[in-house]
């Protein structure tokens, strides 16, 4: 039996410039972090030649091609294993239309489990390119890159997409203190709306050719933002996502809603330095950059949206259990 743990994460700036569509031709870059709410994947063998998937439904089936989970097919078609074999999913935050990536996590977290299954050792940077190419190039997801990186990777990191399709994964160096003061000034209220992304990355991705002014910006705002957090300078976080999020409620119509607007106002008014919708919008989660002595001002504001307390997790996908028996 084999188990992984793959974190979700918390896009601060950048997203947008990680599609193919923007950054093969400008190149893109994102400010992301790793959270400590995870995806756990289970894989183990089956006494007969069957493939058993359990997520939200339970598949039983006799070859791969018959799989519908569409990110584990694939997986088990990148990785080899055929037949006798189940695998489980579970996850500390429902998984759609959270924005935190969870779709990402669940596709590095399989590809890890069933690799380490057939007792192979492979690097993050393999899991996040085969899992990019699962979600983009096989499924044909109106996605980005960054979710599968930073779910390989873990910890805080400044990714960089090239124009010839290369990746740069850096981390961002802190002392203890520091990521406890940039941690203290993060949080996260869930807007109680779930979402299609896929609806709205694609519109967002259609419109790429159209958006190219914004888009750049997003991209010098990650990297001055990326600037700041490494000298320590976090309040500068707070105002830059405010301007990250100007930008990028005009990537697509449903980015935002009246309901989203009137919190994120009402948690500026209380204190809030700035924030974003995280993932593709729409609904999910509402990340704030707040100071410590005005957060109670901010939840008494938000009163009746969950809080999700999370801190920066600095491992990527990882094995936590792996017991294999003599066949």
């Amino acid at each position: 039996m084999i188990v992984t743990q793959t974190p979700l994460r918390v896009s601060l700036c950048g997203g947008g410039t990680d599609f193919p569509d923007f950054y093969r031709d400008h190149g893109g870059c994102v400010l992301s972090t790793a959270i400590d709410k995870y995806v756990y994947v289970v894989v183990k063998r089956r006494f007969d030649s069957k493939i058993r998937v359990g997520y939200t439904r339970t598949e039983m089936v006799d070859s791969v091609d018959e799989v519908q989970h569409d990110l584990v097919r694939e997986a088990l078609r990148i990785v080899g294993v055929e037949r006798g074999v189940e695998i489980a999913t579970m996850a500390d935050i429902p998984a759609r239309g959270s924005g935190l990536g969870s779709s990402a996590s669940v596709t590095v977290g399989v590809l890890h489990a069933l690799y380490a299954y057939t007792g192979q050792l492979v690097t993050a940077e393999r899991l996040a390119e085969e899992a990019c190419r699962i979600e983009i190039d096989v499924l044909g997801r109106p996605v980005g890159k960054q979710d599968q990186y930073i779910a390989a990777y873990g910890g805080l990191r400044f990714i960089e997409f090239r124009k010839d399709g290369s990746v740069s994964v850096a981390p961002v160096a802190l002392s203890p203190s520091e990521q406890r003061r940039l941690e203290s000034s993060l949080m996260l209220f869930f807007t109680g709306i779930t979402r299609d992304a896929q609806t709205i990355l694609a519109e967002q991705k259609q419109s790429t050719a159209q958006n190219t002014a914004h888009l750049q910006a997003i991209a010098a705002l990650a990297r001055e933002m990326y600037e700041h957090v490494c000298r320590g300078q976090f309040d500068e976080v707070g105002r830059l996502l405010h301007e990250n999020w100007e930008h990028k409620r005009r990537l697509a119509s449903r980015i935002t809603l009246p309901e989203i607007d009137e919190m994120y106002e009402r948690a500026r008014q209380a204190g809030a330095l700035g924030g974003k919708i995280a993932g593709a919008g729409g609904g999910g989660f509402l990340l704030l950059y707040c100071r410590p002595e005005d957060q109670e001002r901010v939840r008494e504001a938000l009163r009746g949206f969950r809080e999700l307390p999370f801190r920066i997790e600095p491992d990527g996908s990882k094995v936590v259990f792996n017991l294999k028996r003599e066949e």
